[in-house]
């Protein structure tokens, strides 16, 4: 399926602003200068090559072992793996926390927990391309949560409109043919615990991401930003699968050597969980470069490549509905980012 790439460039167009000519000879010595549209792209495409092979591997674990918050705990501890190596290496300083500082990353860091974990479950016990078309409902999540948690985030009339689309895709897509609606509740429940958590990360962890990233001495960039919340997250991970898993973990899992080999199975978690890595770092990256509306519509068009990459992959099938409802929900979520940028304009100011 090489036909698909090209579809990858449109997806890719950035504000006319960010192209100035001034970027080459400013990047790295300013921070307001934007970054070469080069480096944009390459970041993008990093994210979504990253975040695919995730979920082609994730899936390929979660098929293996039915112990899947295991998977999810595994999948962290690549991450920290590879950010002590950064700070030992002093590739990478070590970030330089209080005590209060921690606290303050706490309950990101449980949200991380769930909107990771939550995904996770969601694809392995159901189609990728189903808890992805379920996840593409996460705007639908931040704008309540926006509305609900102080402070009130009120998005314009337009923004609200588009969630209908989004909701009504998303139903479309459940609906099978000859069979009425189809939906695994187990898949469509851990995945719109995810799209909470992750609404939730986002409005709880906004300010103090900021706060921290403004502090030169704490040496926290987005990438460190990025490796505490992970680290967080793996420790709430830890007791999920001590409560939920652990008495039949031993046996899952010489279940899951007996038919594929051990090699198999660490080797497909140990991928997933470096693609899970890589591809959150990029992403991480990116957001901070373009800023929140830009990413989100990135994020929605990287569900599109997900859904066709892992029905190929994993010979799901793509049936009409889906194919129309994924289309509406998408486009819808992407209306909503665009319509939400309107009225935030004027904040820019500030930067």
């Amino acid at each position: 399926g090489t036909q698909e790439t090209p579809s990858l460039t449109p997806t890719v167009s950035f504000p006319p602003q960010l192209s100035s000519p001034s970027t080459t000879s400013t990047m790295g010595s300013d921070k307001s200068a934007p970054p070469s549209n080069l480096k944009l792209v390459g970041l993008v495409v990093a994210w979504y090559a990253g975040n695919t092979l995730y979920n082609v591997y994730n899936k390929k674990a979660t098929n293996m072992i039915h112990a899947h918050w295991f998977v999810a705990c595994a999948q962290l501890v690549v991450g920290i793996i590879w950010s002590c190596v950064m700070w030992g290496t002093g590739m990478r300083k070590v970030p330089n926390l209080t005590a209060s500082d921690i606290a303050a990353c706490v309950p990101i860091g449980l949200m991380a927990c769930l909107s990771h974990a939550g995904s996770v479950l969601a694809m392995g016990v159901g189609a990728v391309s189903f808890a992805q078309i379920v996840k593409a409902c996460e705007p639908v999540f931040a704008a309540v949560v926006g509305l609900l948690l102080p402070p009130m985030d009120i998005k314009p009339i337009l923004a609200y409109a588009m969630l209908v689309p989004i909701v009504g895709g998303v139903g479309i897509a459940c609906i099978k043919e000859g069979k009425g609606v189809d939906i695994n509740w187990t898949a469509f429940m851990w995945a719109s615990i995810a799209n909470l958590a992750a609404a939730l990360k986002g409005k709880l962890g906004g300010s103090v991401t900021h706060a921290l990233k403004g502090d030169k001495s704490k040496n926290m960039d987005s990438a460190n930003v990025y490796a505490v919340m992970n680290i967080i997250s793996f420790l709430f991970t830890v007791p999920m699968v001590l409560v939920a898993e652990m008495s039949t973990l031993p046996e899952e899992w010489d279940k899951a050597v007996a038919a594929n080999g051990a090699q198999a199975v660490i080797t497909n978690i140990a991928l997933s969980g470096f693609f899970f890595y890589i591809y959150n770092e990029f992403a991480f990256a990116f957001t901070s470069n373009v800023g929140a509306v830009t990413s989100s519509v990135l994020n929605t068009a990287k569900r599109v490549i997900i859904i066709v990459v892992s029905s190929i992959v994993f010979v799901e099938p793509m049936e009409r509905n889906t194919v129309i409802g994924s289309a509406i929900a998408i486009g819808g979520t992407f209306a909503y980012s665009m319509a939400s940028k309107k009225k935030s304009a004027p904040k820019k100011k500030k930067a």
